[in-house]
């Protein structure tokens, strides 16, 4: 028993120590992204679900934002726009595919820029 909580308390200070030396890069980016509706929402965040790196995203309906917590080391803000766009909404960086577009549900076909 004593060696087990001897493993843990070891496993503790190795994560602890290595978050202290800046291994992981956490920022938050808040970015446009064009849509109307609840279906649009969940659509959005799914793009960015289960994605390394990506910790958490919500966009707001209202101010038509997407705000994405994320490791700049695993992946790139350009990278998590194109992800967006890929499924069908246009943001600050990236168009979706006219096709993709199209295919989105009626409610969804926010006004193109």
């Amino acid at each position: 028993m004593k060696t087990i909580i001897a493993l843990i308390a070891i496993s503790t200070l190795i994560s602890c120590s290595s978050i202290k030396h800046g291994e992981v890069s956490k920022e938050i980016e808040t970015f446009g992204v064009q849509g109307n509706c609840g279906m649009c929402k969940a659509t959005i965040e799914k793009s960015l679900q289960d994605v390394p790196g990506i910790y958490w995203s919500e966009w707001d309906i209202d101010s038509q934002e997407v705000t994405v917590k994320f490791d700049s080391k695993k992946i790139s803000l350009d990278n998590i726009q194109s992800r967006i766009a890929k499924v069908g909404y246009d943001n600050n960086s990236h168009r979706a595919d006219e096709e993709v577009y199209n295919s989105l549900p009626a409610c969804c076909k926010y006004e193109r820029l």
